[in-house]
């Protein structure tokens, strides 16, 4: 796996070790758990229950290998540290945009945190990419599936 440092806000690292802890302390044992009592009950080449469970523990093992992966490479961005203080928009800046006449407010967050439909758009996004290393008052071009956009920067906190 490639070892590049994944930036990443406090409270983006303090979500993903919870989820890890959760999958690792309450899911494995529960899966396991499920695994075992279908074997119980015999013949496994029709055993419906053994496969679904066989299924998801391979889920979470795959998503437990992830998170310790993306975990081991984060580096925790704190947001006065990426230019929050000087009023330059980074990893852990919140900021409001006049997006087409309607404001909208983005976190900037790092790639493995983002979730767009919450807010948290990554640094990556065409729109994160746009929007780091300005400041209030700056405007940024973003390419869109309909087009070209200018965004104004209203407010950065």
């Amino acid at each position: 796996m490639d070892n590049k440092p994944i930036p990443v806000t406090r409270e983006g690292f303090e979500r993903l070790t919870a989820e890890l802890k959760d999958l690792t302390d309450v899911k494995r044992p529960e899966i396991v758990a499920a695994v075992a009592e279908a074997r119980s009950h015999g013949d496994l080449r029709e055993n419906a229950a053994y496969d679904a469970a066989r299924q998801d523990q391979a889920m979470i093992e795959k998503r437990i290998g992830e998170l310790e992966g993306m975990l081991r490479n984060a580096k925790v961005i704190e947001a006065s540290a990426q230019g929050s203080v000087n009023g330059l928009i980074g990893v852990g800046s919140k900021v409001t945009v006049d997006f087409d006449g309607e404001d909208e407010q983005y976190t900037l967050v790092g790639a493995i945190e983002a979730k767009p439909a919450a807010g948290l758009i990554s640094t990556e996004s065409p729109i994160g990419r746009q929007l780091v290393g300005k400041r209030a008052g700056d405007s940024a071009t973003v390419e869109t599936p309909g087009g070209s956009t200018t965004l104004k920067i209203k407010a950065v906190e």
